[in-house]
């Protein structure tokens, strides 16, 4: 796809503030109105041990359908996340933001992240590269399915105890 002409500028503008409104959310704890931004049929995926090519097969750290996600939501709200007591601080910054295609009202992105966390066990870094289904649903974007594959998932990890 070709970003060169306005109508594809002007999609991959829109992509780009819809991952960064999400990122903002997430690192600022903002979990309601992330949540708000799936789709009903929304996956989020964080496999584990590689790039995660069957999660059915496949070890995954996070694999959360959408009455999951909800739950997920719902844990974090109680305040009784010990893990996140104090909440982490955390600063996200995303980049390589690359549309893959297009097909009727969805659309395949690609990015890189990394985040930094500061929390009471000390700082971590959580580079990634993260993969989006992205859904036009009405006048707004909606996340079909995430998927984010950690740099260092082969590895020992620290809890995810935020939303990467």
């Amino acid at each position: 796809m070709s970003v060169e002409s306005g109508r594809d500028g002007a999609l991959l503008r829109e992509v780009t503030q819809f991952i960064y409104c999400e990122a903002r959310l997430q690192d600022t704890h903002q979990y309601e109105a992330w949540e708000a931004l799936w789709a009903d049929d929304g996956i989020y995926w964080v496999p584990a041990n590689g790039e995660g090519a069957d999660p059915d097969r496949e070890m995954s750290l996070i694999y959360d359908n959408r009455s999951r996600i909800a739950l997920r939501i719902r844990q974090f709200l109680t305040g009784k996340r010990h893990s996140q007591t104090p909440p982490s601080r955390l600063g996200r910054i995303v980049s390589n933001i690359e549309i893959l295609g297009c097909e009727g009202d969805e659309i395949r992105v690609a990015a890189n992240a990394v985040v930094f966390e500061s929390s009471t066990r000390g700082e971590t870094s959580w580079p990634s590269r993260n993969e989006y289904l992205l859904r036009r649903e009405g006048a707004d974007l909606r996340m079909v399915r995430k998927k984010v594959v950690l740099v260092n998932n082969e590895q020992p990890l620290y809890t995810l105890s935020f939303l990467i």
